[in-house]
């Protein structure tokens, strides 16, 4: 569709997919969930003063068109950024680096999916400089869906591990779909930043002249990142950072002032404990390298989802890891560890286990928090 009739003259645009955030001149997108149905508030969103109406079965598409076309018409540069683990934090960290020279516009939160990716682009105005845009995925495809709409000009892909796995079927199955993102690069002439440090990425892009190369290591002192595994996410920023003409000194200093939020790899002090939330997600890759790197007595983990078939041998394969390490002070959430041999307190909810830390509190701990976010585990945080 041809959009110039809506974004020819203007520099910024408002959209909302919520009736009640309806404002004069914005456009609304009238869209149909499982519980929920925009069309039902279009007469009432004219009457608000929406200037323009995306409605009816193609909205998601006609939305994501909508951004495309804005995209082009903004015309600058698109980093995007994917991978299993370290996507969030490391987009959070190449905006905190670029946003010492740069007027930046990145992914707010988690917004990386198909309605999330459209709606970043449109905050896009004439004022911003960059663009760093999250891109999640949970099925093949769906890298290729997301470049296609942002049209990225450089791509990091964080690693690839074992995530998501009832959606991709296997871990090739991650690998293919999170490869999407070199195919679009390399067919478009785009630059490529790669860990050269993680086999896998160099096996994806094995020969293409237009890659910046970083290495995973060393962890920068100072900041406030919880957990070793952070060191290749900041050195993916600061690898961005330099390609963009930032001084190592500027570069630096902003990862150190990045403070993370949203259970994210925090370190949080309480009364009574020292803990490490890392609350937000968890996959098997991830659940391994959050207990390699604690240094910590207790540990709180909560089940991990989206596995599939895999699900009983990848919660095994954490509880054998925590056995082998000797370690004591376990306790496990959700019921997808009650099919393991882990010889562990379980607890079929964040809820039964807060029943307990009621009554045996747990005092002078380092505690490690990890799980997927609907365990819910930052509910036990004020008993801690």
């Amino acid at each position: 569709m041809n959009w110039d009739f809506l974004i020819n003259d203007i520099d910024s645009i408002t959209v909302t997919t919520d009736s009640r955030k309806v404002t004069p001149g914005c456009v609304f997108v009238a869209l149909k969930g499982e519980h929920f149905d925009g069309n039902d508030y279009v007469e009432q969103a004219r009457k608000d003063g929406a200037i323009y109406i995306i409605k009816g079965e193609r909205a998601l598409l006609e939305l994501q068109d909508l951004a495309r076309a804005w995209r082009r018409k903004w015309g600058k540069d698109i980093i995007a950024i994917t991978g299993t683990n370290g996507k969030t934090t490391t987009k959070e960290l190449t905006a905190a680096v670029l946003g010492t020279k740069y007027n930046v516009l990145y992914t707010e939160g988690n917004y990386n999916n198909s309605l999330g990716v459209p709606l970043t682009l449109l905050r896009l105005n004439r004022h911003h400089d960059i663009g760093v845009i999250e891109m999640g995925a949970s099925h093949p495809g769906d890298i290729d869906e997301l470049v296609a709409i942002a049209e990225p000009d450089y791509g990091l892909i964080t690693n690839v591990g074992r995530a998501h796995l009832e959606g991709f079927g296997s871990f090739e199955g991650v690998m293919k779909t999170k490869g999407e993102l070199y195919n679009w690069l390399v067919k478009h002439k785009g630059t490529i930043f790669r860990n050269a440090d993680n086999p896998y990425l160099s096996q994806m892009v094995p020969d293409y002249s237009k890659v910046v190369l970083y290495n995973g290591g060393p962890m920068l002192s100072g900041t406030n990142l919880v957990g070793s595994y952070n060191a290749e996410n900041i050195q993916a920023a600061l690898c961005i950072g330099q390609h963009f003409g930032i001084s190592r000194e500027k570069a630096e200093a902003a990862v150190r002032a990045y403070t993370p939020t949203n259970n994210r790899s925090q370190a949080v002090k309480t009364e009574h404990n020292d803990l490490v939330v890392d609350a937000y997600n968890a996959n098997p890759t991830s659940m391994q390298a959050a207990i390699n790197a604690f240094n910590g007595d207790t540990f709180i983990l909560g089940a991990m989802r989206e596995l599939g078939t895999y699900s009983q041998l990848e919660h095994q394969n954490i509880a054998n890891m925590l056995l082998e390490r000797k370690e004591n002070n376990v306790f496990l959430v959700g019921e997808e560890w009650k099919q393991t041999t882990a010889p562990y307190q379980i607890f079929s909810s964040v809820e039964a286990l807060a029943e307990q830390l009621k009554q045996q509190p747990i005092s002078g701990s380092r505690i490690l928090i990890k799980g997927s976010r609907s365990n819910q585990l930052e509910k036990i945080i004020p008993l801690l």
